[in-house]
């Protein structure tokens, strides 16, 4: 695992080439609707009821780190909903929280796409699939 002293995040391979925190989760959420943070903040505290959680940012999104790995994505913030990217190693497609999923063109990456418009959104099924991100 090597940290990069610049911007403290982790990565897998040592020197890899990335953002550098260009942006911050601040920067991310600024001018945000009341509802869009509710929803944000409640998927964070929700995942962080499961397991230690890290936030951090690529240029477009910003990420949710485990034991120092990316396993979530929040892609888009809309007027009313977060968009939640799941990257499983398989495909899970008997499901009814996704909205797409499919299979990342040259690699063994299935991304399994969720859109958040209510707390209650986040039930069971999607739980389930919060503790299958923290497994992998």
């Amino acid at each position: 695992m090597w940290t990069c002293p610049l911007c403290q995040q982790n990565f897998l391979r040592n020197n890899q080439q990335h953002a550098c925190n260009e942006k911050s989760v601040a920067d991310f959420l600024k001018g945000k609707s009341e509802k869009t943070l509710e929803l944000f903040n409640h998927f964070i505290r929700t995942f962080e009821q499961l397991a230690e959680l890290r936030l951090n940012t690529t240029k477009t999104m910003i990420s949710l780190e485990h034991h120092g790995k990316r396993i979530v994505y929040i892609s888009q913030l809309g007027k009313n909903f977060i968009h939640v990217v799941f990257p499983f190693k398989q495909l899970y497609p008997d499901n009814l929280c996704f909205i797409k999923f499919g299979q990342v063109p040259g690699s063994n990456q299935y991304n399994h796409h969720l859109r958040m418009h209510a707390k209650e959104d986040l039930n069971e099924e999607v739980l389930g699939f919060m503790r299958i991100a923290l497994e992998e």
